[in-house]
């Protein structure tokens, strides 16, 4: 019985081992596409180390805020990146980064909206209108 126990036990690790190298291929594959589709949005999710994950997460997010423009909900710059931090840990208190990912999208004709109602009146991106 201790046999098939240790057997059972290293199946499971074998099992969670290919789980985590297929995830990391999964990863490898995104970040190469982001390399190989290069845009603006792209380069800062392959700079700033984003994950796929974190990235649908972004996207979703993004939806959520025209969503909200567009039924003319206030919404303000700081609950929005707070949202991006809860999403993007490692970002934590990097508003640069919420800046320059809806700049980015905003060149790139995407949620050009939510640049403009988070951003748009700030002194510093009168130009980017």
């Amino acid at each position: 019985m201790v046999l098939l126990d240790q057997y059972v036990k290293k199946i499971n690790d074998l099992e969670d081992e290919i789980g985590n190298l297929r995830q990391t291929i999964q990863e490898m594959e995104f970040r190469q596409d982001l390399l190989f589709y290069d845009s603006s949005v792209n380069r800062l999710l392959y700079e700033y180390k984003i994950t796929k994950e974190q990235y649908n997460e972004i996207m979703d997010l993004m939806d959520r805020y025209r969503n909200k423009i567009d039924k003319k909900q206030d919404v303000h710059h700081g609950t929005f990146e707070q949202e991006i931090y809860n999403t993007v840990p490692h970002r934590k208190g990097d508003y640069h980064f919420c800046e320059y990912l809806t700049i980015a999208f905003k060149e790139e004709n995407r949620w050009e909206e939510v640049f403009d109602a988070l951003y748009g009146d700030m002194p510093k991106y009168k130009n980017k209108g």
